[in-house]
């Protein structure tokens, strides 16, 4: 609903048939193919040097052979180029040298939906040789997260899985009544009402630029190292009176806008890192939503078209 009608008419014409003109369908397709497509499991993160709480792209848009621009800050430049060079005849320039393409427009479009999401979270995949999944934007040392032990809700996982997975389903179950539909409301609401005030900003890139991922990942790092990192260390474990240090319930009023579920004492209690990190999780979707719609309005944009003819 956030494209304008030229991007959603291009959108759809691009989509595959087996999307029935959902691009919310297709999103997660570069994770299904990344077994088929080797090359391009580097593209869905980058890490960057332990502890640096910054991010910059020749230094740390690499893949862990050192081939640069093999990440997903370069992995958004570059699909964005072909799409801009089929739709617009624009090449923006990079910061370094990329040469990896899809097989066609489809995919272009498909990569880029897919790592537009995968840049907005502090924690992420990553595909290495034990097949862990490290946060998106992360640290080298540990693997993104992976070799961090937290005890969530009595159960042992690492960081990563934490951040990549487990916050938002505790959420919809525990929140949003097992629908993901009403979370997808519930934030929608927010980007109306709580966050309207800075939609705009998202939307915008300096320098009339069409897209820029350096801001996204910068913005993912400092999070990861504030929030994510928070009192750990790689080898460590978070346990109770850390991560699993509980709050009443009382005490969630107002920490979550837009709660569909009532905050009285029947709800459990919560675990005071998911209510402080939640919030987090929930505005990121929402940014890396708005930045998809506005990459896409600004690609498919027929007014240039015409203009550039």
């Amino acid at each position: 609903e956030y494209l304008t009608k030229d991007a959603l008419a291009t959108v759809k014409e691009l989509l595959p048939d087996s999307a029935r003109g959902e691009l919310a369908s297709v999103c997660s397709w570069a994770d299904d193919v990344r077994w088929h497509y080797h090359w391009s499991s580097p593209l869905h993160y980058v890490d960057t040097p332990d502890f640096k709480c910054n991010y910059k792209y020749c230094r740390d848009c690499h893949d862990t052979a050192g081939h640069k621009d093999r990440c997903v800050t370069g992995a958004i430049f570059n699909y964005t180029k072909q799409l801009f060079s089929a739709y617009q005849g624009y090449s923006p320039q990079l910061s370094c040298k990329f040469v990896i393409s899809p097989d066609n427009l489809t995919e272009a479009l498909m990569f880029l939906a897919h790592f537009i999401g995968d840049v907005h979270q502090v924690c992420a995949l990553l595909l290495v040789p034990l097949n862990l999944k490290p946060l998106h934007v992360g640290f080298l040392g540990d693997l993104g997260g992976n070799t961090i032990t937290v005890r969530w809700y009595r159960r042992k996982t690492n960081l990563h899985h934490v951040w990549d997975t487990m916050i938002i389903d505790s959420a919809v179950k525990t929140l949003y009544g097992s629908d993901l539909a009403t979370m997808i409301q519930a934030i929608q609401r927010n980007i109306t009402d709580a966050w309207s005030n800075d939609v705009s900003s998202w939307k915008n890139c300096g320098h009339n630029q069409t897209v820029c991922p350096n801001v996204y990942a910068s913005e993912s790092v400092r999070m990861a190292c504030k929030f994510a990192y928070r009192n750990a260390t790689p080898g460590s474990t978070l346990e109770d009176g850390n991560i699993t240090a509980t709050m009443p319930s009382k005490h969630m009023t107002g920490l979550l806008a837009f709660s569909p579920c009532s905050m009285t004492d029947s709800v459990p209690e919560f675990d005071e890192y998911f209510l402080s990190r939640l919030p987090i999780v929930e505005k990121r979707l929402a940014q890396g939503g708005i930045r998809l719609a506005a990459v896409l309005n600004r690609l498919f944009n027929s007014e240039v078209k015409i203009a550039q003819a």
